[in-house]
């Protein structure tokens, strides 16, 4: 077994989420020599899962509270919009739209109407209100007032092609149960990586001065590689409904009291249907539910906060995905990025998708100045495999009803 040795990235970054493929841009704009490695495909599990939406903070103020976590989040879907629209690092012209906004809708409960005083508080974006007129085709015979919020919906899975295009020969694909091997001084210090390359048993050494786990529930595994607890790390589940027929393109929260009651966001199947992907609380609930079960439960809740709405020859199936986040006493989610150093090892959670800029920032503030005139590019051969782009879960064989 031929073992070679890399010209050495000074950091090394487990794991091709939205998170670890924003920090890898980050670092080489910043001038350092990075290489990210992914054990599965890039965007598995919660960014192509996810919904895409960029929010803004109102969802955090429900309770009538300007909370750390509105805090956080408040200007990222500008931070975002100057992406898409490459006005900014990193430019993301690739990245696919859904929908420059969502609406904002509530039921006629005390609660609700209480709920909405969120859109009163200090946010950077806040909730402009609609006529009649102006009510998207599933709203018009809501009883409750409609608004629009500028929060952009952007499509996961183009910007986790996007992200990778950009630095195509620093990712590269590893085997981690079989072809990953840490050798530490102590706990979370690693002093070199061996990686066996699974197609040709070539061993790869690589001696980072930084390690990043930005692996998702991933990092839970990689910290016990490295002697770390996986107890920093907590998961919350999701039980998430897809529906797919003759259905409009819609983007929106629908809001009871301090809670998003649904949440839908829409895309297009490969067969040119529209698809709406159905979290919020529904998808908190259906954690215990069957798939039959969160079906009809989502049903009923669609009737109830969107009246009329034809689901005749709709077509039904549900995913489960975890929120892999820093442990919190309590299990609730942070309120912000999380970051924990031990060692050279860093381990990351962005905690929602609106906030992976900010902990790549917030990373590459923490890494001494890269040096000048070194390396630019690791040194890896050109057979090594490399990691295709995950495919969101209603493409991967769902059991549609």
């Amino acid at each position: 077994m031929q073992t070679q040795a890399a010209a050495s990235p000074n950091v090394v970054i487990f794991g091709g989420s939205a998170a670890g493929l924003w920090l890898l841009d980050e670092l080489i704009r910043a001038g350092h020599n990075p290489l990210l490695l992914e054990a599965h495909e890039l965007g598995a599990g919660q960014t192509v899962a996810s919904q895409g939406i960029i929010h803004g903070g109102l969802k955090y103020t429900l309770k009538g509270l300007f909370t750390r976590s509105a805090q956080a989040i408040k200007q990222m879907p500008s931070l975002w919009r100057q992406c898409l629209d490459s006005q900014r690092q990193p430019a993301l012209a690739a990245t696919k739209l859904r929908s420059p906004f969502v609406y904002l809708w509530h039921t006629e409960s005390i609660g609700s109407r209480f709920g909405m005083f969120g859109a009163k508080s200090l946010l950077t974006i806040k909730p402009i209100a609609l006529t009649p007129d102006q009510r998207p085709t599933p709203l018009t015979n809501c009883k409750g007032a409609v608004y629009r919020l500028d929060e952009p919906v952007i499509d996961p899975t183009t910007l986790i092609a996007d992200l990778a295009a950009r630095h195509h020969d620093r990712i590269i694909k590893i085997d981690c149960e079989h072809g990953l091997t840490f050798h530490t001084d102590s706990p979370g210090v690693v002093r070199a990586i061996k990686l066996k390359n699974p197609d040709t048993n070539q061993v790869l050494e690589l001696q980072p001065i930084t390690v990043i786990f930005t692996a998702g529930q991933g990092n839970a595994q990689l910290r016990q590689m490295v002697g770390l607890s996986p107890q920093a790390m907590q998961r919350r589940p999701l039980h998430m409904t897809v529906a797919r027929g003759n259905l409009p393109p819609f983007q929106g929260h629908c809001v009871d009291g301090s809670k998003t009651r649904v949440t839908i966001t829409s895309t297009t199947d490969p067969h040119g249907q529209t698809l709406w992907q159905i979290g919020g609380q529904v998808a908190e609930d259906g954690v215990h539910m069957t798939p039959q079960e969160l079906i009809a439960h989502v049903k009923l809740e669609l009737a109830a906060t969107m009246g009329s709405l034809d689901l005749d020859h709709v077509q039904w199936a549900t995913y489960r995905v975890d929120r892999a986040e820093a442990a919190t006493d309590s299990g609730v989610r942070p309120d912000d990025i999380q970051t924990m150093t031990q060692g050279n090892v860093i381990t990351a959670w962005p905690t929602k998708l609106a906030l992976v800029p900010v902990l790549a920032q917030h990373i590459a503030q923490q890494l001494k100045p890269a040096k000048q005139n070194a390396p630019i590019t690791p040194t890896i051969p050109d057979h090594w495999p490399r990691p295709a782009v995950a495919r969101p879960p209603w493409e991967t064989d769902p059991q549609w009803s």
